[in-house]
């Protein structure tokens, strides 16, 4: 049986610098978030799951894998989409 470890996010994947503002859009919302940050730290930011929703950065969708690589820019447009089961 194989084991699967998941990493949690942190706040060393949303590096702080100081006077590094950055004003971005996330659902059709402007936000102002710290300068370098990769959409895991844009969740963890924002308080938001990284189970069960997909990302889209500037109208292209962002696999989950590529999260913690993609790094976010000033006036980037950013959608998080929530898949909520039910029946």
């Amino acid at each position: 049986m194989n084991s699967v470890i998941k990493k949690k996010p942190t706040t060393d994947n949303w590096k702080l610098t100081t006077n590094s503002l950055m004003k971005i859009i996330v659902n059709g919302e402007m936000k102002e978030v710290a300068g370098n940050l990769n959409l895991i730290g844009l969740l963890e930011h924002l308080s938001m799951p990284d189970e069960r929703i997909a990302i889209e950065l500037n109208k292209e969708v962002v696999r989950k894998k590529d999260w913690e690589t993609k790094e976010i820019n000033d006036a980037d447009k950013i959608e998080i989409i929530h898949f909520v089961g039910g029946g």
